[in-house]
């Protein structure tokens, strides 16, 4: 029943344009920037994000490229602004797996690398 209810608090942040929780942010992600950033420069990673839920708030910290770091309202909007109309979707696929982790006591951290369009080949 609370992964549900994950699910729902993700749904409404990160889909809805829901509130975020500064304190939140505060106390579960702030302490991890230094490493979060370390992962993303051994991973070769081209931004990393983090997204966390309790007590019905939400929380996300995005890295970018140059090691910007956006909070909350912010990092939504940059990731928005990274995946395009790709962003809706992506979301709805990840958030059973972003609550499945949060619902075991895990934070959700994603690297995500961006691939050359030209090395893909059309399918036909």
């Amino acid at each position: 029943m609370r992964k549900k209810t994950i699910e729902r608090n993700l749904k409404k942040a990160l889909l809805e344009n829901g509130a975020f929780a500064r304190a939140l942010f505060e106390f579960e992600l702030e302490e991890h920037i230094e490493g979060y950033t370390q992962s993303r420069h051994n991973d070769h990673d081209d931004y990393f994000f983090a997204v966390t839920e309790h007590t019905n708030d939400v929380a996300m910290l995005l890295i970018d490229d140059k090691d910007h770091l956006y909070i909350n309202e912010d990092a939504r909007a940059m990731l928005q602004k990274l995946w395009g109309k790709a962003y809706a979707g992506n979301i709805r696929k990840m958030i059973p797996g972003m609550a499945s982790e949060l619902d075991r006591g895990y934070l959700f951290i994603a690297g995500v690398k961006v691939g050359d369009p030209k090395q893909f080949k059309k399918v036909k």
